[in-house]
């Protein structure tokens, strides 16, 4: 490969995400903040409101003595239940989490959320005029 070409690349790589409508941003935007946010209020149903029903969430383990390249997984059920029982519900001014938007197309999106504790990485889809989170792998920071 020559120079330029990696120079093309990387450049397009980094390039910003075109801009979709205004509407469709705070709509992805809105359904990241339900998620997050409802986890810090112990809202369920706010949880449960920004999740495709057959959610695949993930996080990269590693081996272990059960799994090759293992992945601990959470359905919706759990992230809900997790949130009923307050696992991350945190007083509101300790909130520190952000939304950045990486890419739309007309039905998917892809959104990294990060806040103190934990950053994950969402697939959305697009079902009429709402944005939900299909996938996510994540993992923990370092404390």
């Amino acid at each position: 490969m020559s120079l330029l070409s990696l120079v093309m690349a990387a450049t397009a790589a980094t390039a910003p995400v075109p801009m979709a409508e205004a509407a469709t941003l705070a709509a992805i935007e809105a359904t990241c903040f339900d998620y997050v946010d409802g986890q810090l209020e112990g809202d369920p149903a706010r949880v449960a409101r920004a999740l495709h029903p057959d959610l695949a969430k993930r996080s990269v383990i590693g081996d272990t003595p059960d799994e090759r390249l293992g992945l601990r997984r959470m359905s919706k059920d759990e992230l809900v239940s997790l949130t009923r029982q307050g696992a991350l519900k945190t007083p509101k001014d300790q909130w520190n989490r952000s939304c950045r938007i990486l890419d739309v197309t007309a039905e998917t999106a892809v959104v990294r959320l990060e806040t103190p504790w934990f950053v994950d990485h969402f697939h959305m889809g697009r079902y009429g005029d709402r944005w939900i989170i299909v996938n996510a792998l994540w993992h923990m920071k370092p404390r």
